[in-house]
């Protein structure tokens, strides 16, 4: 680390939100690769591309841990002058500087360098649906990753460290005793509606939808939502992701099936929700902390809402059926009530993504509790697959086929991203707290949507959520929008009296 520089008297904020845009515009290059390296880069180009994200890695991190940062950050933090906006910038750039110089930069590149080979094998393994080929690389991350814990601190167990980086001020606890209370209602919840008398017709979700027309209709809706394509793209790959690269800059991806039209639909939607998020931060504040986004878990909320709480609507569909009908001839004769039926089925699956909201809650508490102990070094990374399974049969009450249906579904693992997933779950508390909170401030939000018009619920979330960029923790967030602690209460509620109607328990 160089010597500390002596700094001119000079407006150190101003000096300052130049270095916070030069290292957005790094992490930037870093988003470009990753995104390259999901959707048009060679398969053989992986190790090249290793040693390209390990340099730009450790130059960011070079410049994250400079001495010249931490004294800006000193003098920044002195003028302020009580301002938010100055206030958020100088709080979240020194947390991001404290985190970074306890990382040597020689491990932050053997971790870009690995987890870009990493997610290759990851790829080729969940291919062969075989596990053991992929396990070496997986052991070889969570080395580096109980290096990062170790390095960064924590109290209570190594997780925290490692979720504080998503999630800030979240811990493993205070999540699992959340998880806990829903799991208590949600394992009923299952039953009774998959026992239930009334369930719907699956197989018209089967129906032959075209490629061609999926991608129109896609379209369609994400317009409609609000999404900017003069600022943003959609593409294929093989795991649906957002990346936000600038607010105009914002890349989607999907996968689709001519057999079940409606994984490629709600992957979208869900995409868009987040690529709302990252379009919708204010372009005054460009490259700094106020336009990103406040948590993993906030972010989530706005993939969820729009792709469940929305899209999954009764009132969605009174407006979108009669397009989607005209779109695939196959629907014609298709009931719109079937069909709302269908895409709310509950059922337990195996694929995460593509779970009903009812059941995802459940797959993000295995993964959680699973990568609790993996952290902690109580389970054996050749142990994973039988976990994995066992944890399925109790939750679930299925088993995996194959480990590309098991544990290699996720690419979270090979990316080194621990401590991500329980932010999904969090995603949807959050999701349904805020959107009640819209409902109270738009009582004809409903009728709204059900003509077609999505901008006033989008509107609403640009002001209570994404304007105010990281000025808030995710908790103090959801505190500010609604008027109280999140609680798991609106989630369920939502959950118990959409469902238990639709299947009449």
């Amino acid at each position: 680390m160089s010597k500390s520089p002596v700094i001119a008297p000079t407006d150190a904020y101003s000096a300052l939100l130049t270095r916070m845009r030069e290292l957005r515009v790094a992490d930037s290059i870093e988003q470009i690769l990753d995104w390259d390296s999901e959707t048009y880069m060679p398969r053989g180009a992986a190790a090249h591309r290793g040693e390209q994200a390990a340099l730009i890695a450790g130059v960011a991190h070079e410049r994250r841990t400079s001495d010249e940062l931490g004294a800006l950050l000193e003098r920044a933090a002195r003028e302020t002058g009580g301002d938010p906006v100055r206030e958020t910038n100088v709080r979240e750039m020194r947390r991001v500087h404290e985190r970074a110089v306890k990382l040597p930069t020689a491990l932050v590149q053997e971790i870009a360098r690995s987890t870009t080979v990493a997610k290759e094998a990851w790829s080729r393994a969940r291919a062969d649906r075989s596990f053991s080929a992929f396990a070496p690389h997986l052991q070889q991350i969570l080395d580096l990753k109980r290096q990062v814990a170790e390095r960064v601190g924590w109290d209570s167990e190594p997780y925290d460290a490692l979720m504080d980086e998503f999630e800030p001020q979240a811990r493993a606890a205070d999540v699992q005793r959340v998880f806990d209370e829903l799991k208590r209602e949600l394992v009923p919840l299952v039953q009774a509606l998959t026992s239930a008398k009334r369930q719907p017709d699956l197989a018209l979700l089967s129906r032959p939808a075209a490629v061609e027309g999926q991608q129109r209709f896609n379209r369609l809706v994400s317009e409609a939502m609000g999404f900017d394509f003069t600022a943003g793209r959609l593409d294929i790959s093989t795991h649906p992701f957002c990346t936000g690269i600038t607010t105009r800059d914002v890349r989607l991806t999907t996968r689709y099936n001519e057999r079940y039209m409606p994984q490629s639909l709600f992957g979208v939607m869900h995409e868009v929700g987040h690529g709302l998020y990252e379009q919708g931060f204010l372009a005054e504040h460009e490259f700094t902390p106020m336009a990103a986004a406040v948590s993993l878990g906030i972010h989530e909320s706005q993939s969820r809402m729009w792709e469940n709480m929305v899209g999954r609507s009764a009132a969605f569909w009174r407006h979108f059926y009669p397009r989607l009908q005209a779109e695939f001839d196959s629907y014609r004769d298709v009931p719109e009530s079937a069909w709302v039926f269908a895409i709310n089925n509950v059922r337990p699956s195996l694929i995460r993504v593509e779970a009903d909201e009812v059941t995802y809650g459940l797959h993000i508490m295995l993964r959680f509790e699973i990568e609790r102990r993996m952290i902690a070094g109580k389970l054996a990374v050749a142990d994973i697959p039988q976990a994995w399974n066992e944890g399925v049969r109790s939750l679930l009450g299925i088993t995996p086929p194959d480990d590309a249906a098991g544990c290699l579904q996720d690419i979270h693992w090979s990316l080194g991203i621990f401590g991500y997933f329980p932010t999904y779950q969090l995603g949807n508390l959050y999701a349904a707290q805020l959107y009640a909170a819209a409902e109270r401030a738009m009582p004809d939000l409903e009728a709204k949507i059900a003509a077609g018009q999505m901008r006033p619920l989008l509107d609403w979330l640009r002001t209570n959520v994404h304007h105010h960029g990281r000025r808030y923790r995710a908790h103090e967030l959801v505190k500010v929008v609604s008027g109280s602690e999140l609680s798991p209460r609106p989630f369920l509620d939502y959950l118990n009296g959409k469902y238990r109607a639709l299947y009449g328990v």
